[in-house]
């Protein structure tokens, strides 16, 4: 198995191993890599719902979208289908953290491709990590009080998932409101990150919208730094795997009047902590 990074802030390339049949010794050099480089991206793969199933459960229980349709018989697979004739709003299509509006956020996902534009159709990642490490040390002092806010109410709230194409998004009427700290101790390699994105978090534990909005915008400038992140070019039997813990990631939309046809599993995870 060859592990080739792709950027200097995160991703690397992963070849020699099929996904499908994985060994332990395998999935132990996976997971070692997954923790290094935060996204992992495999080409060549042939995967069926059970064995992409299979792959995420390695690193733990999978999770059921609340909001999304999912496969026949198979409720942990959201299908990610976008038309030629579909316009407006793009899932994943902004900077963001997925769930983090759940007590407990998704450790990460795997975002397999079936059907791919022509042009187009790129995912992007960025470091958490690395955007937590470019800040001074004063702002650090200043980040490790505080606590912030997240709910559904941008992605899923009422009026916001109808331009959703090919998705079945359901809207939340009850928006729950969870609180996470700002920085993050990832719970394996213990590495801090910044913790907000733009599209989850409201505020910070505390302040109000107005006083936080300035902080806040700066931080979520900061997570999307261009030196600090990658891009992936997708195939017909690509796979992506990031860890959420660490990982902003968007989904670019520029490739209309083509499909696309992705299948996406996801790992629950835990409460996050702070420093």
């Amino acid at each position: 198995m060859n592990v080739t990074p792709v950027a200097g802030a995160l991703g690397a390339f992963v070849e020699g191993v099929d996904l499908a049949r994985l060994n332990d010794q395998e999935f132990a050099a996976v997971h070692r890599a997954f923790l290094d480089h935060q996204v992992l991206f495999f080409r060549r793969q042939t995967l069926t719902p059970s064995s992409l199933k299979a792959f995420a459960r390695r690193f733990g229980p999978l999770y059921v979208h609340p909001y999304a349709k999912s496969l026949p018989d198979h409720p942990e697979i959201m299908p990610v289908v976008r038309e030629p004739q579909d316009v407006g709003r793009l899932f994943g299509g902004s900077w963001h953290t997925d769930l983090t509006f759940e007590p407990e956020p998704v450790l990460g996902s795997a975002l397999y491709a079936l059907d791919v534009p022509s042009f187009g159709g790129d995912t992007m990642f960025a470091s958490q990590t690395a955007a937590y490490e470019g800040l001074s040390d004063g702002l650090k002092r200043v980040l490790a009080s505080l606590d912030a806010v997240h709910s559904a109410s941008e992605s899923y709230g009422e009026g916001k998932t109808a331009a959703a194409q090919g998705m079945g998004l359901k809207s939340v009427r009850e928006i729950v409101e969870v609180t996470h700290p700002v920085v993050r101790v990832h719970p394996e390699t213990k590495r801090p990150g910044l913790f907000v994105n733009k599209l989850n978090t409201r505020r910070f534990a505390g302040w109000t919208e107005a006083e936080s909005a300035p902080l806040l915008d700066y931080l979520f400038r900061q997570s999307v730094r261009p030196e600090i992140t990658c891009r992936f070019r997708w195939d017909s039997g690509s796979l992506a795997l990031w860890d959420n813990r660490c990982v902003q990631h968007i989904a670019l939309n520029d490739y209309a009047g083509q499909r696309r046809e992705m299948q996406r599993v996801t790992i629950c995870g835990d409460r996050p902590f702070g420093l």
